[in-house]
C-alpha cells in the first residue's frame, strides 16, 4: 500500500473516486439506511481497490453494468480507521456497493421524537467531520479525494431532508432505483416520498452532510434561507440572530473572491449538535446554542461562511494539516467581523482566542506534538485531539505575516492563494512553497519552520491591543484582589465581553467569591452558554456544590463539545475529588444517549483517563 492519510485506507496508486450516486432508504424504526452507492472511478482500474467502511453491513459489490458480482473482502475493524474495504476490479472504472448503515454508526444522530424540538416525529443528521464519511457510504474517505454525489433520499411524507447540495425535487418513488438492496415493494410502499439533490461542485467527503425531520424555514436574505425544526418561535428567532448574513457574504467576496457555492442556507439542528456549526457547503449546520438574541451568534456563522473560501473551496490534504483549513477560516473570519461589527469585536474575538490558546497549552502539556500546526496523528484518533490550537495558533501565523508585509499586500496574496488553489487538496509544505514564491524573503523575517513544526506559542505571537481588551483583562485582574466589577462597567456588556472576563479569571477562585459574583450578575442564569459554562467551570474548580443543579442541567440540555469537554474535565480533574468524579459518571449514564456519538466518545475519553 501507499497510503495518503494516517485516517484512511486509501492507497495513493490507486484511481481516486470522482462521483458517488445513492440510492438511501430511512428506516427510522431500526435507526439503520438501507442503501447502494454507485462510485466512478478518474479511470478503468485492474486489480485490486481499496475504500474505508465503517459499521456498514456490504451486502454486494457488482459491476453496475451487467450486475455480476466482484470479488470483495472487509477487514477486522481498526479502532480508529475502521474496516479496510478491499474490492478486487477488472478493467472497471465504477463499481455498485449493495449495504446497510449501523444503529452505532459514528456520523449519524437518530433522535426520537421526545429528544427533538417539537416532540411528535423523529430526526436524523450527519456529522462527517473528520472521518466519519465511510460509516455512511464506503469510500475513500480522505480530504485528498474530491468528490461530486447526487442522492436519492427515500423517507416517510410527513418528514423532509436538506443536504449540503442543490435540491432537484420532492416527488414519488419509482420503481428500480432502489436498487438490489431495497425491494421495489418497500422502496414504492406508501407514504414515502424521494428528495432528489445533486452536488455538482467537487468535495472532500467529510464534507457530505443531511438532516431528515419535520422542517421549515425562512427566508432571510438573496441566496439565504434558515431551517429549523418547524417550530415557529425557534424559526423566528434563527431568523432574526442571523438577519445580517448578505452583509457577511457580500463583505466575504471584498475580500476573498466570488463566492462559489451558489446558495448559503443555514440549518439549526436539535441541541445534540456535537459542534457550534458544520461548514457543509450551500447548507451550513449550527447548533441552536448559537441563537442568543443579539445577533453575536452570527459570529460562528461568520466561521462557516469563512470556510467557503479556506476549507471548503482549498482543503487539507489530511487532518495532519488541518491548521490550514482551521487558521485560514478563524484569520478570515475576523476580517468578516471586523468589517461587518468593527475592530472592537473583532479584537474582543481575538483575544477570547488567545486565552483559549494558552489554555490549550496546558491542556497538551504531556503530549506537544498536537500543539505544532504540522502535526503527525499515526495511530491518534482526530476526535481526541480536536482542539482550538489549529483554530488559534494557525490565525496568529497569518497575522504575524500579516504585520510583517502590511494588510494590503497580505490582502492581494490571499486573493492569490485562494484564486490558485481552489478545489485543490494541499499540505504545508505547498502552502510554505507559495508563500516563499510570492513573497520573497519572507523566511528571513519570521522563522516559519518554528510556526508550523514547533511546539508551544512562537515568542513573536501577538496578544490583541484594543481599549476594551485592555479593559477587561484590567477588571479581571483585579477580581484577584478582591475588587468585584461595577455595574457601570458592565452595564454595556454583551456574552462576549462576559466570556473574556470569566476566561481571564484565575482558575482558583474563592467559592464565595463565585457566590457574590453570582448573586449582582445572574451569570449561572445566562442564556448565553458560553457565559454560562465559563462561569459554571470555574464555580466547580472552586468547589462550589450549589451550582451542581444548574451543570446537571447544562450537560442535559446541549451537547456540543465545546461545552461538555471543559465541565466534564473539571468535574474530573484532581485528586481526592471522588464526589464529583461519581457526579459526573452519573450525569454521563443519564445524559449519554442525547449525545452524537462524536461527543459519546469524547466525553468516555475524559472519563476513562480521570476515573
Amino acid at each position: 500500500m501507499a497510503p495518503l492519510d494516517p485516517h484512511s485506507f486509501t492507497d495513493s496508486t490507486h484511481p481516486f473516486t470522482t462521483h458517488v450516486s445513492l440510492s438511501l432508504y430511512f428506516d427510522f424504526a431500526s435507526s439503520t439506511i438501507h442503501a447502494s452507492a454507485l462510485l466512478s472511478f478518474q479511470n478503468p482500474h485492474t486489480g485490486p481497490i481499496s475504500l474505508d467502511a465503517r459499521t456498514l453491513t456490504i451486502v454486494s459489490v457488482t459491476d453496475p453494468v451487467t450486475l455480476a458480482p466482484l470479488p470483495f473482502s472487509l477487514s477486522p475493524p481498526d479502532p480508529i480507521k475502521g474496516c479496510h474495504l478491499t474490492v478486487s476490479l477488472s478493467n472497471h472504472s465504477s463499481i455498485l456497493i449493495s449495504y446497510s448503515t449501523s444503529p452505532q454508526s459514528s456520523a449519524l444522530q437518530w433522535l426520537t421524537p421526545p429528544q427533538t424540538f417539537n416532540k411528535t416525529h423523529p430526526f436524523v443528521y450527519t456529522q462527517c467531520q473528520s472521518i466519519h464519511a465511510r460509516s455512511v457510504f464506503p469510500c475513500q474517505d480522505t480530504p485528498a479525494v474530491r468528490i461530486k454525489y447526487a442522492a436519492r433520499i427515500n423517507i416517510p411524507r410527513h418528514l423532509s431532508a436538506v443536504m449540503a447540495a442543490r435540491h432537484v425535487e420532492r416527488r414519488p418513488p419509482y420503481p428500480g432505483e432502489g436498487w438490489a438492496e431495497v425491494s421495489d415493494s418497500v422502496w414504492c410502499a406508501e407514504g414515502r416520498v424521494v428528495e432528489e439533490f445533486v452536488m455538482e461542485q467537487a468535495v472532500p467527503p467529510y464534507l457530505f452532510a443531511f438532516a431528515v425531520g419535520e422542517l421549515g424555514h425562512r427566508e432571510v436574505g438573496p441566496r439565504t434561507r434558515v431551517y429549523a425544526e418547524a417550530v415557529a418561535s425557534l424559526l423566528d428567532a434563527a431568523a432574526r440572530e442571523f438577519a445580517g448574513t448578505e452583509e457577511m457574504i457580500r463583505q466575504g467576496e471584498r475580500l476573498f473572491g466570488e463566492y462559489e457555492w451558489e446558495r448559503f442556507d443555514l440549518l439549526v439542528l436539535p441541541p445534540s449538535f456535537p459542534y457550534g456549526g458544520m461548514e457543509n457547503p450551500r447548507m451550513v449546520f449550527l447548533t441552536p446554542t448559537v441563537i442568543k438574541g443579539d445577533a453575536s451568534g452570527a459570529q460562528v456563522v461568520a466561521h462557516e461562511l469563512a470556510h467557503s473560501w479556506t476549507g471548503n473551496l482549498i482543503t487539507n490534504k489530511n487532518n495532519e494539516h488541518f491548521w490550514l483549513n482551521e487558521g485560514f477560516t478563524t484569520y478570515a473570519e475576523r476580517r468578516i467581523v471586523e468589517a461587518v461589527q468593527g475592530e472592537d469585536r473583532a479584537a474582543l474575538n481575538i483575544g477570547i482566542g488567545w486565552r483559549g490558546l494558552n489554555e490549550e497549552m496546558e491542556r497538551f502539556k504531556d503530549n506537544m506534538e498536537i500543539t505544532k500546526l504540522k502535526t503527525k496523528q499515526e495511530g491518534v484518533d482526530p476526535d481526541n485531539v480536536y482542539s482550538q490550537v489549529p483554530y488559534e495558533k494557525g490565525f496568529q501565523f497569518l497575522w504575524r505575516i500579516e504585520r510583517q508585509i502590511g494588510r494590503p499586500a497580505f490582502d492581494e496574496f490571499l486573493k492569490k492563494y485562494i484564486g490558485t488553489f481552489k478545489f485543490q487538496s494541499i499540505d504545508t509544505d505547498m502552502f510554505l512553497i507559495f508563500l516563499k514564491t510570492n513573497i520573497p524573503g519572507i523566511e528571513k523575517e519570521i522563522d516559519l519552520e518554528m510556526w508550523t513544526e514547533g511546539t508551544g506559542i512562537p515568542p513573536d505571537a501577538y496578544e490583541p491591543v484594543s481599549s476594551i481588551y485592555t479593559r477587561i483583562v484590567s477588571l479581571a485582574n483585579e477580581f484577584k484582589l478582591g475588587r468585584m466589577p461595577r455595574e457601570d462597567e458592565v452595564a454595556d456588556w454583551q456574552g462576549q465581553e462576559w466570556e473574556l472576563y470569566l476566561e481571564n479569571l484565575p482558575k482558583s477562585v474563592e467559592a464565595s467569591q463565585i457566590l457574590a459574583l453570582d448573586e449582582r450578575y445572574r451569570l449561572s442564569e445566562s442564556k448565553d452558554y458560553e457565559v454560562k459554562v465559563a462561569f459554571l467551570q470555574l464555580a466547580i474548580l472552586a468547589g462550589c456544590k450549589d451550582y451542581y443543579n444548574e451543570v446537571e442541567k447544562t450537560l442535559k440540555e446541549v451537547g456540543r463539545m465545546k461545552y461538555l469537554r471543559p465541565l466534564y474535565t473539571a468535574l474530573v480533574q484532581g485528586s481526592g475529588k471522588d464526589e464529583q468524579k461519581i457526579f459526573a459518571k452519573g450525569v454521563f449514564a443519564e445524559a449519554r444517549e442525547g449525545y452524537h456519538p462524536i461527543a459519546q466518545g469524547v466525553v468516555e475519553s475524559i472519563l476513562t483517563k480521570h476515573l
